[in-house]
């Protein structure tokens, strides 16, 4: 079973790692790795909670 701090952290990490590479990037360009990098996340927590689940 996943905790909250499963998903926070990450999130979190991600939003300060984007802000530090992404201070010469456009907007869009921001958005659409900020999406990436979500969607990354979100699939690395459902595989590990579809193998751990079992």
């Amino acid at each position: 079973m996943s905790t909250p701090l499963d998903i926070i952290v990450p999130v979190l990490m991600c939003a300060a790692l984007l802000w530090w590479i992404g201070r010469g990037m456009s907007s869009r360009a921001m958005l659409i790795a900020t999406a990436a990098t979500l969607a990354v996340i979100a699939g690395v927590l459902l595989v590990q909670n579809t193998i751990g689940g079992r």
